[in-house]
Parts: structure tokens; sequence; C-alpha cells
């Protein structure tokens, strides 16, 4: 088994265990390690021969390991491109979200959501099971017209609410609310979880490997797959439509308070208010599920059953 997925099978069992992981590994600084100095340290984390039974208590052994987790990926044992690293998402995603839920005109809109989506499917597909078997088909040409679909799609609906408010003219305080404030945060939540389900579609259409307790992989799973994409999926509904609706809430207190009196000061407010809420989410939502996915024996398909007496068996989440 992958040195990120020991890990996370020791350290990652709870939420709050996760949490405070995704906390750390997200810290923009990992971003400045060289390739070389990820390569040495993955080298000596495979040639530790250590099993995680234990928490890790030394902090150059924690540190070797959250630079691998923030920076390797646990199939395919590649590095993973600077801007689809964990620690990059953060950065990357704020202008792009800040940008997308201004919400003035259609076409802005469009173009904003879809730069937006573009991003979060590229990571989702960079940073998504990676199966042996995957690589025959991941650069396929319908895979890649599936995924341009899906984000084009998904930039449409987000526009789509904007083009009837204008195309009819729907000016009333009522419309302005339900345009621009209430509809956002489900569109966002919806959209993303559906680009993250067409992108990682061959996960649950060829399957991922699952593994044992000693992490000997036992068969290809299409079922482990279909939960690997919906847990993911649903975790990022929750991230960017909590990210959408909480702020929208917050500064409507804000304007009746009056808190922010010149429409520079307002907007400031909605930026920190933005950042901060997103900065929360990112690493709750990455925590719900575990990122070394359990799936019980039961669940899995008749030819791995015979291959197996152990009743849980583990695989790569995704993220």
């Amino acid at each position: 088994m992958d040195p990120n997925l020991r890990f996370w099978r020791t350290e990652g069992q709870s939420f709050f265990q996760r949490f405070l992981r995704w906390v750390d590994v997200l810290d923009p600084l990992l971003l400045l390690k060289s390739s070389d100095e990820i390569r040495r340290t993955r080298l000596l984390l495979q040639n530790s021969g250590k099993t995680l039974s234990e928490p890790i208590q030394n902090d150059q052994t924690k540190q070797a390991f959250l630079l691998s987790l923030s920076s390797v990926h646990p199939d395919t044992d590649k590095i993973i491109p600077v801007l689809f690293r964990p620690p990059a998402f953060m950065p990357i995603s704020l202008p792009l979200v800040i940008t997308s839920s201004l919400q003035h005109r259609a076409k802005q809109t469009f173009f904003s959501q879809l730069v937006f989506h573009m991003y979060t499917a590229g990571f989702a597909l960079v940073n998504g099971n990676g199966t042996a078997k995957a690589e025959e088909y991941s650069l396929q040409q319908k895979q890649i017209f599936c995924g341009l679909g899906a984000i084009t799609y998904a930039a449409c609906i987000g526009a789509l609410p904007l083009v009837f408010m204008n195309r009819y003219t729907l000016k009333s305080s009522l419309t302005q609310l339900v345009v621009k404030k209430l509809l956002p945060a489900p569109l966002f939540g919806l959209m993303s979880a559906f680009t993250v389900v067409v992108v990682r579609s061959p996960e649950f259409e060829n399957g991922i490997e699952v593994m044992d307790s000693n992490g000997k992989v036992v068969g290809v799973s299409q079922k482990a797959g279909e939960k690997a994409v919906k847990e993911t999926a649903l975790s990022r509904a929750v991230l960017f439509g909590t990210t959408f609706f909480l702020p929208a809430v917050l500064m409507y207190f804000v304007e009746r308070a009056k808190f922010a009196k010149t429409p520079h000061a307002l907007a400031s407010v909605r930026m920190f208010v933005v950042t901060s809420v997103l900065a929360g989410m990112l690493p709750v939502s990455l925590s719900m599920f575990p990122q070394c996915g359990v799936i019980k024996r039961a669940d899995l398909e008749p030819e791995i059953l015979s291959s197996t007496e152990e009743t849980e068996l583990f695989y790569n989440r995704g993220i």
C-alpha cells in the first residue's frame, strides 16, 4: 500500500483527525518544495518500512508525510503538477469564486464560471483515482469531449438565470433576490458535483483497484469506483454550495446593519467573508469522507468476493 494511503488509514480514522491533517497538508508553503526534495522524501518513506500502526510522533517523519500527501499521487507515484496540488487549490480557486459570484452580467458570469469549472474539473481529474487501467483510456477523445461538455454546460446553467432576467426585464426586488442571492449557491453546488461525476466517470464505468489490509490488490471494482466518485462529488457540492450561500447570508446582515458605509468598504468586507468561508470549508469538505476509502466485502462484485476472505477492503477515494 502506498505511504500516503497508509498514512490516511492510521491518521484519518475520524473526521477531526482528517480535518487537522488537511489543515497541515493545505499549507501553500509546501508548493515551494523542489521536485528533487519530493522524490527524496518519497524514497525515504517507501524504504522506511513503517507500518504506521501508531500515530506519528517524530516531527521529521510527519513533515515528510505532509510533503508526500501534498505533492504525490498515491496510485501513480508521480508528482502532481503544481497548479493541481491540494495546497494550490485555495489560492487559485479563491479569485475564481469571487469573480464567479459577482452576478452582474450574463456574459461575464458565463466566462468567469467557465474558467472556474475548468480548473475544478481539472483538479478532480488529476487527483482522482489513478488505477493502472485508467491510463489506457484517460486521454481518449471521448473523455476530453465529455469533460469540456460538462464544463460548458455548468457555465451555461450558472449564467441562465441572469439571461432570463435580462431577456424579460425582470427587475423587481424579489427577482433580484432570487437570481442574485438564492440561486447561485445550489447551482454552484450541483454543477460542481456534476463536473466531478463526468470527468471521473471512467472510475465507475471501468472500476478502481481495491486492496486488502496488507495493501495487496485483490481486484478492480466498479462499485468501489462509484462510491469514491459519489463521495467526492458530494464533498465538492458541500464546499461550493456553502461557500456561495454563507457569504450571501452574512452580507445581507452586513448591509442591513450598515457596517460598511461605502461601496469600496462593502466590497472589502465581502472579499474577507468569502475568503474566510472558503478557507474554513475546504478542509471540512476534504475531511467528510476517509481518503483511504473502506468498502464492505459484501458490497463488492462476486469475482472479488471469491478472491479474499477479508470483511473490509480499501481504495483510494481521490480528491
